[in-house]
Parts: C-alpha cells; sequence; structure tokens
C-alpha cells in the first residue's frame, strides 16, 4: 500500500508520517520525503541558489521520484539522495530504502505531479492555516538551517504563498483523507495507523 501524505510548508505532514512510521514499526514502514528529491543547485553561485524557487514543481527531481516508488513497489531497493538545505545541494551520500509492505511518500507537491498521484493507493492532505503554517517555517527554518527571519519571510512572500495557492492548495481536491491540521491529530494518526495494520493483517492472511 502506497500512502500519500500532502500538505502545505509547516502544516504537520512528516510529523504525521513519521508517528505512523513509529506506531506501525519501521520493519513495516519505509518513508520516502520529497524534500530529498529537489535539484542539485551546486553549479550555481550560492546567491542565486538562495533565490531559486524551490515551491514549483520544476524544482524537484520527479523522474528519480517516479522511479524509486515504482522499484519500492516492484520489491526492489532505492537509493534516495540526502538534500543540504543550507547551501542548495545534494550531499555526496544516499540513503537506501528497502522496500516494506507500506510506503509513506509525504511532499508539498506530490499531488501536484500526476505521475506521483497514480501510483498512491491512499492520498491524505493535511489542511493547517496559514499563520500557524508560516510560524512553523520561521521557528524551522532559524532553528534548523540557520535562515534568518527576513529571509524567510522573503521567501514566504516572493514564492512560498504564491507557489501554495497556485498548486498546492488545488491539489488537495485529490485528496480521500482530509486533516484539519490543529484539530484531534492524535485521534487521526490512529485511524490512519489503523488503515495500515487492517491492510498488513489482509495482506498477511492471504499469505
Amino acid at each position: 500500500m502506497i500512502i500519500g501524505i500532502c500538505g502545505g510548508t509547516g502544516s504537520g505532514k512528516t510529523t504525521i508520517a513519521r508517528a505512523i512510521v513509529e506506531a506501525v514499526g519501521e520493519k513495516k514502514v519505509v518513508l520516502v520525503e520529497q524534500d530529498s528529491y529537489y535539484r542539485n543547485l551546486s553549479d550555481m553561485p550560492l546567491d542565486e541558489r538562495h533565490q531559486a524557487n524551490f515551491d514549483h514543481p520544476d524544482s524537484l527531481d520527479s523522474d528519480m521520484l517516479v522511479n524509486h516508488i515504482l522499484r519500492l513497489k516492484q520489491g526492489l531497493s532505492a537509493e534516495m539522495p540526502l538534500y543540504d538545505f543550507k547551501t542548495h545541494t545534494r550531499s555526496d551520500k544516499i540513503e537506501i530504502i528497502e522496500p516494506k509492505p507500506v510506503v509513506i511518500v509525504e511532499g508539498i507537491l506530490i499531488f501536484a505531479e500526476p505521475r506521483v498521484l497514480d501510483l498512491l493507493d491512499v492520498r491524505i492532505y493535511v489542511d493547517t492555516p496559514d499563520d500557524i503554517r508560516l510560524m512553523r517555517r520561521l521557528k524551522r527554518d532559524f532553528t534548523e538551517r540557520g535562515r534568518s527571519f527576513e529571509r524567510t519571510l522573503e521567501q514566504y512572500d516572493r514564492t512560498i504563498r504564491p507557489m501554495h495557492f497556485e498548486f498546492v492548495e488545488p491539489s488537495k481536491r485529490h485528496a480521500d483523507i482530509i486533516i484539519p491540521e490543529g484539530g484531534q491529530i492524535g485521534v487521526s494518526v490512529e485511524i490512519l495507523c489503523g488503515l495500515v495494520r487492517e491492510k498488513l493483517s489482509q495482506e498477511q492472511a492471504v499469505k
């Protein structure tokens, strides 16, 4: 079963995805984060990298992401790249992801890429108010990526907000389940875990 978890930046989708992995068990669930598939901008000057639009679908290597999801679906491992958000470049290191009964794919633009969308058995959208998402993004960029509040606000106004309304928000219509973040997240996660466990039980029964 391939589950897609989508939502705007700071929506809480990664937290929910990791909570499912932890609850169900890493031996049964593999997490694929779309953030790992940003294109390598090492050939650009650093100042130009900072000005790139990372909220547009073209900023992602969707060919590689689709290939890796297909490999996992076929029972094959994949070499997931590791991305450095401070320099906007790919690391020389990779992470080997192994096929497991449940694959969770999460990212802001996974519903905006038709090829990824078609591979998803369950589509979940985390719907979080803009002000909450912005506060979370400011905190994350400052503490984890060494960026100033001013730089994050400038990026939010220049690309994050307009791209959210152009690509992310409209993709919500593809969701099977919409989670209103800020509400009963624990309940939502437990329901999703129940769905995953039921699928695993059905597969075990078939075997």
